[in-house]
């Protein structure tokens, strides 16, 4: 039997990582590696960092194949992710089949934590249930960018006794929700926040958070739109790629 292990790394800190990461670190023999271009060359760099400063020794390997692209300005959105999918879950399956022997351990990297807006876990469970495989799976948690965020905004995701909701840019697009009064955005890459800068809310803006090109900007939304819109292009251009998240909370209802 073949064992797949999906593990969170953090949302770019090495010191994100948990005992339990590190401990599942160290009984790995091959991770894989999914490149996505010379624009994203530091994500696989940082992989690689953490391994050489968690690992204590040195008979691990990696494997590494190009992913494969989601066609951001699709109209149906899930549909291209679900094709996305299965053409990385072919890649996972042949990664699978010609770089780990049986009885070995490989393991999937995954930015954040695995459960949140990622499809890692989905693509293995999907390789281990067509039975073309001897395999098992675990899946160990990460800090997510979500918590990276509060926390580097000093902040709470919810107030006292309030929901949140954890959703898109392009759902975000569509309104404010109506039963929350704040909300996780994530993967908005059309800076979908703009479409509230008349209303009176407070955003928590961050980018690269964790990593030594973070960037934060929080204020009331109305004063500070245009900076994050300056400063995520210019970050964007800067590093060829963008890794960001927001929240946006409603101003508290005066009850003096």
């Amino acid at each position: 039997m073949k064992k797949i292990l999906i593990i969170g790394i953090g949302a770019g800190n090495p010191e994100y990582l948990t005992v339990q990461a590190i401990n599942a670190l160290n009984r790995v023999d091959v991770f894989f590696l999914m490149d996505k271009g010379a624009a994203k060359e530091k994500l696989v760099e940082f992989r690689k960092e953490i391994c050489a400063r968690f690992i204590t020794g040195s008979d691990y390997r990696f494997a590494e194949a190009k992913s494969p692209e989601l066609i951001r300005d699709a109209v149906d959105i899930e549909s291209c992710v679900e094709e996305l999918n299965r053409d990385k879950q072919a890649v996972f399956e042949l990664l699978i089949s010609q770089d780990m022997a049986d009885g070995e351990c490989g393991a999937f990297l995954v930015w954040g934590d695995p459960t949140l807006y990622d499809s890692t876990i989905r693509i293995v469970e999907a390789i281990a249930r067509s039975g073309r495989h001897d395999l098992d799976y675990d899946v160990i948690p990460g800090i997510s960018s979500a918590q990276a965020l509060a926390a580097a905004h000093k902040v709470t995701l919810n107030r006292i006794g309030r929901p949140i909701e954890i959703t898109t840019g392009r759902k975000i697009a569509e309104g404010f929700p109506a039963h929350v009064d704040s909300v996780l955005v994530m993967l908005d890459p059309e800076d979908a926040y703009k479409r509230f800068a008349d209303q009176d809310i407070d955003i928590y803006w961050g980018a690269y958070v964790g990593t030594p090109d973070e960037v934060l900007v929080a204020g009331k939304l109305k004063d500070v739109a245009a900076d994050i819109e300056r400063i995520k292009g210019e970050a964007r251009r800067a590093n060829g790629w963008i890794m960001d998240s927001y929240l946006m909370r409603q101003a508290e209802e005066d009850k003096s």
